[in-house]
């Protein structure tokens, strides 16, 4: 397999602790990102163990882990602590809670103190400057915009991530990051739209590997295995 040269970082996404040690070893992942709902879905029961056990293996890449309350003290406080559990922890923070009300105060506190954050479910142009001009121009920070949900609405993501990372330049410790891709051709998108991270599951980089395959090689081991998943079902038709 070779590909092509990305600028793009790959972040992997998700709450399994075996798949993020497996992945660290993958050439292509740079860093880690998760969030209470695949936390949930992976079965963690203990927020704070889980990550101290992650974060005991992964030393040398920056790692999301995102706040859950709602209020902005709350979140504060969260967030404070989270950043305390290692150096290579980046904060994830919603721009808005659950009312809708912008996460900016605190925001602009935590950056200001210099806790890297990663400011997730954004999705408006409008979020992003709200966003950037929140921040410490001294302190890291990933701007995560949801384009594959972006996609989910009609919505052809790429212009829309293109003029994001436009407001993004003048910011040189702030990156923007293609969230919740769909498949392969995302990573590409997300590369040539300016983006500097994009996160992948585990699924989604497991077909990496396809990149620039044959189409009649393709067409052929797909036909392979419609032919052995029949097979293996015992399926049959009589033919009278």
């Amino acid at each position: 397999m070779t590909l092509p040269r990305l600028a793009v970082k790959v972040y992997a996404d998700g709450a399994h602790l075996a798949d993020i040690l497996a992945l660290d070893h993958h050439p292509l992942v740079r860093g880690f990102t998760t969030n209470p709902t695949l936390m949930r879905q992976a079965g963690v029961k203990d927020y704070e163990g889980f990550a101290r056990e992650v974060l005991a293996a992964i030393t040398g890449k920056p790692v999301s882990f995102e706040v859950f309350a709602d209020d902005l003290e709350t979140m504060y406080a969260q967030a404070r602590r989270i950043a305390s559990w290692g150096p290579n922890v980046y904060v994830k923070v919603p721009v808005t809670n659950t009312l809708g009300e912008f996460t900016g105060p605190i925001l602009e506190r935590l950056s200001r103190e210099g806790v890297s954050l990663n400011v997730t479910a954004v999705f408006t142009l409008d979020q992003v400057s709200r966003v950037l001009d929140c921040l410490d121009p001294a302190t890291p920070c990933i701007v995560s915009v949801f384009a594959g949900r972006i996609a989910d609405i009609g919505q052809d993501p790429v212009p829309h991530m293109q003029q994001a990372a436009a407001l993004l330049r003048p910011h040189p410790r702030a990156q923007l990051l293609w969230a919740s891709p769909r498949e392969v051709l995302n990573i590409y998108q997300a590369d040539a739209a300016g983006c500097d991270i994009i996160t992948v599951t585990k699924d989604l980089l497991a077909k990496v590997e396809f990149y620039q395959k044959d189409l009649l090689d393709f067409s052929l081991d797909t036909v392979k295995m419609f032919y052995r998943d029949a097979a293996s079902a015992g399926y049959r038709i009589e033919l009278g």
